[in-house]
Formats: structure tokens, sequence, C-alpha cells
């Protein structure tokens, strides 16, 4: 493994309180929470940014090898001096796991909305192959045609194509670039991913595993809210479920901003 490289990173910071840092998932965008660190601002300091790799963030090209430590070491960087908030969803949600499980000293309470740990469940390997396939649809037939398939066979609802908020507007310009780092450097890398669940365990009363409510069909649950049912036994913990789907963050910003603040302050 190479040594670590620093990273120039864009973040954003709104409100005033104890550090919240918002990680987000495959967008790898600051701008992917829509209207949530505003809903949040009168409670806590919420920084988001893009993550290394992804948008105004771009750095030279990645080592794959050591991406996910980079990130993990890009998040501790963006914690208070004192021990903070976390959340995060989708692969931001592996992130947030791994920071938890490498750093406990540095996190109060860390929630982890739908992280797709693939690994951890009975058909990892046919989940592996599909992911796979989604890369080779990406390498010859280009992004919007492998996200489109890999949404299908996860069942995620897709990015509306009209942003539904003034503020996603820009990062739907940097959508493609964003979707294609993504499908080289992180699809089928950081579902391979597990995290330490020994140290997990440990942390477990500071961990919220989110559910999304909408994340099933007639058969029963998707695919991105499976691995925290297997995550919850091993960790002996409940999964608190959390408004709309993969994104309910943007479909019911309103009440995900209540069900964050709840979760992570619940004597306040």
């Amino acid at each position: 493994m190479s040594a670590p490289t620093r990273a120039k990173l864009h973040t954003e910071t709104v409100g005033a309180g104890p550090l919240l840092l918002l990680i987000p998932g495959g967008t790898g965008d600051a701008a992917s929470f829509g209207a949530l660190p505003r809903l949040l601002a009168r409670e806590f300091t919420v920084v988001t940014y893009d993550r290394r790799g992804y948008g105004r963030s771009a750095t030279t090209p990645p080592d794959d090898d050591r991406r996910l430590t980079d990130d993990v070491e890009d998040a501790l960087s963006l914690l208070g001096e004192t021990p903070s908030y976390v959340l995060g969803s989708s692969s931001g949600a592996i992130i947030a796991l791994h920071l938890a499980a490498r750093y406990p000293e540095r996190v109060t309470k860390t929630i982890a909305h739908e992280p797709p740990l693939v690994s951890l469940l009975p058909d990892a390997e046919r989940w592996h192959a599909l992911f796979d396939d989604v890369h080779a649809t990406y390498r010859r037939d280009g992004a919007a045609t492998a996200m489109r398939v890999f949404s299908a066979v996860t069942g995620l609802e897709p990015l509306p194509d009209t942003p539904p908020e003034p503020r996603l507007a820009e990062m739907f310009a940097r959508l493609a670039s964003n979707q294609e780092f993504f499908l080289e450097h992180e699809l089928r890398q950081y579902v391979r991913q597990v995290p330490d669940l020994r140290a997990l365990k440990r942390a477990k009363d500071r961990i919220v595993l989110a559910g999304g409510r909408d994340s099933r069909d007639a058969t029963g649950l998707l695919l991105p809210a499976r691995p925290n049912q297997v995550l919850s036994a091993r960790l002996d913990t409940a999964i608190t479920q959390f408004p709309g789907g993969h994104l309910g963050y943007l479909t019911h910003p309103a009440e995900f901003a209540a069900l964050t603040r709840s979760a992570l302050t619940p004597d306040r």
C-alpha cells in the first residue's frame, strides 16, 4: 500500500453548535444532502464536503488500494477538536463506520444510513458479480447506461431528472464526472470492505444503524437496507427507521432532519 496523500477538500459549513459531519455517498458531493444541512443548522455546526476525487476535491489519480483509508483520514481531518457527530449515507456510511471503529474517541455518535456492506450478506458473491457487470457496462456503454443498470439491480430510486431544489442544480452539473469516478473507483471496491466488527460492537451505544422505511418492495428489503440487518445482529443493536428510501434525506428532508436530531441528541 502506498503512502497517504494529502487532498485539498472542498468543504461547506453552516450553523452553530457541536460539529456534525455529513459524509456523502456515491455522488461524493457536498450538495448531495440537499436541504438537510440548513435544517440542522440551528442545533449543529454542519460540515459537508466533496469527497476526495469528486467534484471540487478532485486530486491526482487515486490509489484504489488505499482509497477507503484516505477517505477515513479525510473525514477525521474535518472533525472538531472535541468529539463530533457523524452521519454517513450509502458508501459514506461505510466510511463513517470505519471512522467509528478506528477512532472511537473522536466520534460522539454515528448515524450509518444504509451502508452497502455487501460482503456481510450470505449471497455476497452474487452481488459482487452483479457490480462487476455494472462496471463492465460502464466501460462498454458509458456512465449513464451503467447507472441505470445499477439502479435497476439494486432497487435504488434514481436521482430526479430535475433538481428538487436550487442548491442541487450545480451538483447535477458535476454529476456525470462524479458518476464516472464512482463507477471506476468505488462501486466494486467499497462494497468489499468490512469494518472492524469487534471495535464497532464495543462502540455500539454510539452507533445508530439507519434504514429507509421505503427500502423494500413486494419481495422484501431492497439491497441497500439488507446489510444493516446483518450488522444489527452482529452488534446486537436495533435499526432505526428513517423516512423514505435510500435518498430519504432528499425526499423527506424535514422529517429526516428531525429524526437525525433525536437520534444524535436524544436528551436535548
